[in-house]
């Protein structure tokens, strides 16, 4: 009797095996051989599944957000005070619990800007607008709630925009020593200007 495979999970498994041996080594310095060593199948059997290392940093990425966005919609709920909530939301950026996504996020950005494709933009995409809607759904509950200034939304996306410039600036350059520092700084002056006085 034949085995049968289920290849979407056989495909999950193999780019969560090799989640610790790019955040250690990098795709660049990578070879199929290591990558197939540490998944327990054969370079052909990588692949049946995958043309490239690249789509490999694909599906984990893919896969670590997911997990990731069901987290942070779960730790959000339990957070009562708006200010709070962009706050959890802006950890993503430099907590210790994050390390492995944002260590994989920043090889697929760095494939994504050298070698773009039609699935990589629309995957960057929907993810941009589904962390953007949640973004959004936090201030727009502030305003709800008589939290915050209705004229909150407006600035919503300049603010998720900006946190997101601040990461890759603390990245590529030396100008942000501490980014939860800066972040929180950031997000303590906005909401200043846009909470409700009571």
């Amino acid at each position: 009797m034949a085995i049968i495979v289920d290849k979407v999970q056989k495909k999950k498994d193999i780019a969560l095996s090799c989640r610790e041996l790019f955040i250690e080594d990098g795709i660049n310095s990578l070879t199929i051989s290591q990558i197939a060593k540490i998944a327990g199948v054969g370079k052909g059997t990588i692949y049946e599944y995958f043309k490239n290392k690249e789509e490999i940093v694909f599906e984990l990425v893919s896969l670590l957000m997911t997990e990731h966005s069901e987290k942070l919609l779960a730790e959000i709920d339990n957070i009562k005070c708006t200010k709070n909530k962009i706050k959890k939301f802006s950890e993503f950026f430099y907590n210790i619990d994050d390390y492995e996504l944002r260590e994989i996020y920043k090889q697929f950005i760095s494939i994504t800007l050298l070698n773009p494709n039609d699935e990589m933009i629309e995957f960057q995409t929907r993810s941009n607008e589904r962390y953007y809607e949640l973004f959004i759904n936090i201030i727009q509950e502030g305003i709800d709630r008589n939290e915050l200034i209705p004229e909150s939304i407006e600035l919503s996306k300049g603010m998720f925009m900006i946190a997101k410039g601040m990461f890759i600036i603390s990245r590529t350059t030396r100008t942000i020593d501490d980014l939860k520092q800066e972040l929180d700084m950031f997000i303590d002056n906005i909401f200043k200007l846009l909470e409700i006085k009571k």
